[in-house]
């Protein structure tokens, strides 16, 4: 019975070693979700952004103005960020922050989140 027993954890381990590996960028393994982000506001204002494995300052950033795909944009200086949660991250709109509306999205360890319309006010 040991005999089995070690027999089938060396094949499992066999096994697992054969798996293919998913590629992590910066120990960041799963995609950075976008919820929901706060009613538009004007340059000054804040902006709420919910969310799930959204990471934190270090690692993360905000992308403002990009197209749909998450290319181009402006992307928030550490100095507008208020706080930064996995599940939230609140910010002040920069002076120099996009007016009119665009795509927002975060970036955790070099993955793009998906992307939501957001509208910075005059």
């Amino acid at each position: 019975m040991v005999r089995f027993f070690l027999t089938s954890l060396l094949f499992v381990g066999a096994l697992a070693s054969c798996a293919p590996r998913q590629q992590a960028v910066a120990g960041v393994t799963v995609t950075p979700v976008l919820i929901k982000l706060s009613e538009s506001a004007p340059r000054g204002g804040t902006l709420t952004i919910q969310g799930r494995y959204l990471g934190g300052p270090a690692t993360g950033r905000v992308r403002l103005g990009a197209d749909a795909t998450g290319i181009g944009g402006y992307v928030f200086p550490a100095s507008a960020v208020r706080s930064w949660t996995d599940n939230e991250i609140v910010l002040t709109l920069p002076g120099d922050a996009p007016v009119g509306g665009s795509w927002l999205f975060v970036e955790v360890g070099g993955r793009q989140s998906t992307g939501l319309p957001y509208s910075v006010r005059q």
